[in-house]
């Protein structure tokens, strides 16, 4: 599988409501997203003073029901989906036979199904692949990309919003753990994602709600100081925080541990999976000849926002990934 080059820049279900608030329009991760809602280094803050309202509708879901299910997945990703917990996730990466990151996927276990999240930029190209490790499995892959979206709240008052809104007790939940919640008449589901160092929410619903609760999720956030943020923002928050991002920081070009994920996205005792000979060959050798780093701040302060730098990492994130990359401290995903 190949993520092509070019392709179809794919819309945000949330467009026309981020023009008429006069957010500046850029392609991240293959789509149409706030660059900026106006400031992006005000909007910088947001997530490290107040909190930080974000569209992540850049994303494929796919659904695997079937007795073989758990098998089958286990048999292809590079972490262990058979001794998830209900109601949890982890993350993955998919190889191909040489070892190289054809995506990264996050999966959940739900009562009767596994519910995976990858990236709608390789949708087609994925569910190809998958498709193609189906052969004796009784396994049904159902693409849902169009029918869910998520938004996400990030930033020292988002475990309290959420609180309010949903009932939902963020410190209570594990990373990457889920449960079922409304927000007013809404009905979604809250997922722990902290990518910083505080506790974090991400709301998956269907697309027919997402405007409303957007709006719900902007009037509290606002009231908070804080806002919707774009890329350029999150972009910066994200090389402080250390936190790769696929296609930008890591590929098909790329093994694991060149990326610096075999601690974060693989499982060494779950058993085999495509692109296990070379991944379990490189740890046994403990090197690789290239290695993705970033920097190091010489204090635990956030970037200085505005200065020259900073600035240039901003404006074309794809060129700066792959020098400066991401910092230690690697999340569980990039997602």
């Amino acid at each position: 599988m190949q993520a092509p080059e070019t392709t179809k820049i794919l819309d945000t279900p949330l467009a026309a409501l981020h023009q008429q608030a006069g957010a500046k329009m850029g392609v991240w991760f293959g789509c149409a997203l706030p660059d900026d809602f106006g400031d992006w280094q005000r909007e910088y803050w947001f997530a490290h003073k107040s909190v930080a309202l974000i569209d992540k509708n850049y994303r494929a879901y796919l659904s695997f029901t079937g007795p073989d299910r758990v098998r089958y997945l286990n048999a292809i990703l590079t972490n262990n989906i058979k001794d998830l917990p209900p109601a949890h996730g982890n993350v993955s990466l998919l190889l191909n036979p040489q070892g190289r990151i054809l995506a990264e996927m996050e999966t959940y276990a739900l009562p009767e199904s596994l519910f995976c999240v990858a990236y709608a930029m390789i949708r087609e190209q994925l569910i190809e692949t998958l498709d193609k490790y189906i052969i004796m499995d009784d396994v049904t892959l159902t693409d849902d990309t169009q029918r869910f979206g998520t938004l996400a709240l990030e930033g020292p008052t988002a475990a309290s919003i959420v609180r309010e809104l949903t009932g939902v007790d963020l410190n209570s939940l594990a990373e990457l753990a889920r449960q079922d919640a409304s927000v007013g008449t809404i009905p979604c589901t809250i997922i722990r994602r902290s990518p910083g160092k505080f506790a974090g929410a991400e709301f998956l619903a269907e697309r027919i709600h997402l405007e409303a609760l957007w709006q719900t999720l902007q009037e509290k956030t606002t009231a908070a100081e804080g806002g919707p943020t774009g890329y350029s923002a999150l972009s910066a928050l994200r090389l402080e925080q250390g936190i790769p991002w696929f296609s930008y920081d890591f590929g098909e070009k790329q093994i694991p541990h060149e990326a610096a994920l075999e601690n974060s996205h693989i499982s060494y005792t779950k058993g085999c999976y495509t692109g296990q000979e070379i991944v379990e060959r490189v740890r046994s050798r403990g090197q690789v000849n290239r290695r993705r780093v970033g920097p190091l701040w010489t204090n635990s302060g956030a970037f200085q926002v505005g200065v020259r730098d900073e600035s240039s990492l901003t404006a074309s994130p794809a060129s700066a990934a792959a020098p400066y990359s991401a910092a230690r401290g690697l999340p569980a995903s990039s997602q």
